[in-house]
């Protein structure tokens, strides 16, 4: 059997994609052969020629992709703020922009010591995750109503502690409960929340729309009615100066603020941008 150059693999990968619309059909080509062959993509330059087998085995992941299964799904993982979180089928697959949102909070629990942080609607464990590695004094606690949620989670959360990550304290229950994480109320540094805030029949790519699961896609009241519930039970568990911050969709760049400069409690809103310059998430602090 003859080596083939995996720049050709690449380039038919490539080519592929972009006929199927997928965004980012380079970089998707480059990870899809760097899982095969078990490298970083950063080093597929030192890997000049592969065999056929590694040329048909990237070919079946890239004909999977081109049919839009998320590529987060076919190799497996998520890379998201300084951690790696195993993700598949029933969980969200957490997107770069919400880095941005974990950038704040750790900025505001900055030069706290042992800052208590709950994360509400945590899905995959991402936000609760991202920040216990960064601040391992932290205790944070996190919760979803989803069954298939709470199971990637609680995988996640193992192998985070396994690797030396401070344990986050993983529980089941519903954000509209008003009777969640009571032993907390006025006792938390920081609230983080990634709910489903996209508004029934919101325009959005095959990826999200057949893998992602819907319940922590969409929301009633055009998409916001687990906000407001989220803003509800951190208005409740902040202590004085604690901080929230809550992810919403694009197009509550005033809904959203507006939700929280109505709590008397909360001063200090703001709105900010994701790196496309859409309004992406809304902070405010406990007065």
């Amino acid at each position: 059997m003859k080596r083939q150059p995996l720049r050709l693999a690449i380039l038919e990968a490539m080519r592929i994609l972009e006929d199927a619309g997928v965004a980012s059909p380079r970089a998707d080509a480059e990870l899809i052969a760097a899982h095969v062959l078990g490298v970083e993509r950063g080093r597929l330059p030192l890997v000049p020629l592969v065999d056929p087998p590694v040329v048909e085995a990237i070919g079946k992941l890239v004909a999977q992709r081109a049919k839009r299964v998320p590529l987060q799904h076919l190799t497996g993982w998520a890379g998201f703020a300084g951690i790696t979180l195993d993700v598949g089928p029933g969980v969200f697959i957490p997107r770069p922009e919400t880095e941005l949102l974990v950038e704040w909070g750790l900025r505001h629990i900055h030069g706290r010591q042992y800052p208590v942080v709950v994360d509400l609607c945590t899905g995959s464990g991402a936000l609760a995750l991202a920040i216990a590695h960064e601040r391992p004094d932290a205790v944070v606690y996190a919760v979803d109503v989803d069954p298939n949620a709470l199971a990637w989670a609680r995988h996640n959360a193992d192998k985070q502690a396994a690797a030396g990550d401070t344990p986050i304290r993983l529980y089941s229950g519903d954000v509209g409960d008003n009777t969640i994480f009571a032993e907390l109320d006025g006792l938390v540094d920081l609230v983080v929340c990634n709910p489903p805030y996209v508004p029934p029949g919101g325009d959005l790519p095959p990826e999200v729309v057949d893998f992602d699961p819907p319940q922590a896609v969409f929301a009633p009241d055009g998409g916001l009615a687990v906000v407001r519930q989220a803003v509800a039970t951190a208005c409740r568990l902040l202590k004085p100066g604690g901080g929230v911050a809550v992810e919403h969709d694009d197009t509550h760049g005033s809904a959203a603020p507006a939700l929280l400069a109505s709590r008397k409690v909360l001063t200090d809103v703001q709105d900010h941008r994701d790196l496309a310059g859409r309004p992406r998430f809304v902070t405010a602090l406990r007065g």
